[in-house]
């Protein structure tokens, strides 16, 4: 998907309203105020509050897939898991915007064009995690009496709810300290024992 220099400004200034505000607070007249634009100018750039926000979404599944492709350069397969979640941490700390999008309440309400965005950017991080779950398993580094798709639900599921408790306290925590400590307990679990 490729979105114009403005419509990448559109998302940013409705992520900002998304943080501060909430969904709730994400109107076509609120960011047009945060723009200093007329409501008109936000309309020929995007029809509703709904393309925004699933532009929004989409620009950050191919972020997040781009950034997870520039992964592989690592050998082992438990460095390349370590290096897939430290991207994603530090994206979004630095966009912490997006995590708003993707664990607001109620955003997926009668909206099945967001739901299906939510389940992409899980698709994209499903995509490259599972050659390193099962590369590790067949190197003999993760344990392989779980399946595959087993430890990758144990694995997302807990990087989830980090990310959605860290979302719900503000981001007042540092996501790179605790996701990294969470990335040591599930290399624990995941790895085989010495």
């Amino acid at each position: 998907m490729t979105l114009s220099n403005r419509q990448l400004e559109i998302i940013d200034a409705a992520g900002k309203i998304l943080t501060s505000a909430g969904v709730s607070g994400l109107t076509i007249k609120n960011l047009a105020n945060e723009m200093g634009f007329r409501e008109s100018a936000i309309y020929r750039h995007f029809e509703s509050k709904e393309k925004i926000i699933v532009a929004m979404l989409n620009h950050l599944a191919d972020t997040m897939d781009q950034k997870y492709s520039e992964v592989t350069s690592a050998d082992a397969a438990d460095e390349k898991f370590t290096h897939l979640f430290q991207k994603q941490f530090m994206f979004f700390k630095e966009h912490p915007h997006f995590a708003v999008a993707v664990f607001s309440d109620g955003l997926m309400k009668g909206s099945d064009t967001i739901t299906r965005a939510i389940h992409n950017i899980m698709q994209v991080k499903v995509k490259h995690l599972t050659p390193i779950i099962e590369g590790g398993q067949k190197a003999g580094i993760f344990k392989s009496d779980i399946s595959s798709t087993d430890l990758i639900h144990i694995v997302m599921g807990s990087v989830r709810l980090l990310m959605f408790k860290w979302r719900t306290a503000d981001f007042k925590t540092d996501i790179l300290i605790t996701g990294n400590q969470l990335l040591k307990v599930l290399l624990q679990l995941i790895k085989q024992p010495n």
